[in-house]
């Protein structure tokens, strides 16, 4: 079975075909972060008309490729997205990747997308971590428990239960956009929607909320095309 099919006038780009017996018309997705094209169709729909409905979306799909924003592999040499600035990635000493206030040191040993991902981490663990407790301490409600994910279509979530779900990813935003997003999961603690009652609920807690948000929306794709390497 053919697993991808080209766009007509873009033959650099392919779009991967994906048969889902859940699927029951064709549905067109262009990733934010890697401009990844994928087609779902129904399991029994010809590959006629998917080429057909592929060659019908070709400008679609191409204006969509082209504002995906472009992969940015974490390598010593580089800069990287940090609490929103942009910082050196340069050559250290030790096992660690380090941050010292101007640049992430790491070693140079071939493994620095992975040592500056297990960083990132744990810085993002120490900043969510203060914004959750002090918004948590506002709003007279504590969290179960926080757990840090590599999560692609949310930066956070609020289970029933009350764990909080952060992706670490966020640590490169602007501190102000993290503390939003802190707000905004601490705020499902009270109130388990998207309500009047939610929305106010965040706005008691971080006022200026509105710019934060549109802050991510415009910017968090770039965040998920930081590629870290495999490991």
């Amino acid at each position: 079975m053919t697993d991808t099919l080209p766009v007509p006038g873009a033959p650099d780009l392919l779009v991967l075909l994906r048969r889902s017996a859940r699927a029951r018309r064709m549905s067109l997705r262009v990733g934010r972060s890697d401009g990844l094209v994928t087609l779902s169709l129904p399991r029994r729909m010809s590959l006629a008309d998917a080429r057909a409905f592929v060659a019908q979306q070709a400008d679609w799909i191409a204006r969509h490729v082209a504002a995906a924003p472009a992969p940015r592999r974490v390598a010593i040499g580089g800069t990287l997205p940090l609490l929103g600035r942009e910082v050196p990635v340069v050559a250290g000493s030790g096992r660690a990747a380090r941050f010292t206030g101007e640049a992430i040191a790491v070693p140079d040993d071939g493994h620095a997308g992975a040592r500056v991902r297990a960083l990132l981490r744990t810085l993002a663990r120490t900043h969510l971590s203060a914004a959750v407790d002090r918004h948590a301490a506002v709003l007279g409600r504590a969290p179960a428990r926080m757990t840090l994910r590599d999560t692609r279509s949310r930066w956070g979530s609020c289970s029933s239960r009350g764990d909080l779900m952060f992706s670490w990813r966020l640590v490169m935003a602007p501190l102000d956009v993290l503390d939003y997003v802190a707000a905004h999961e601490v705020a499902h603690l009270a109130h388990m929607d998207h309500s009047a009652r939610f929305w106010a609920q965040v706005a008691a807690l971080m006022p200026d909320y509105a710019p934060r948000r549109a802050w991510l929306r415009a910017e968090g794709a770039a965040l998920h095309a930081v590629d870290f390497g495999a490991g």
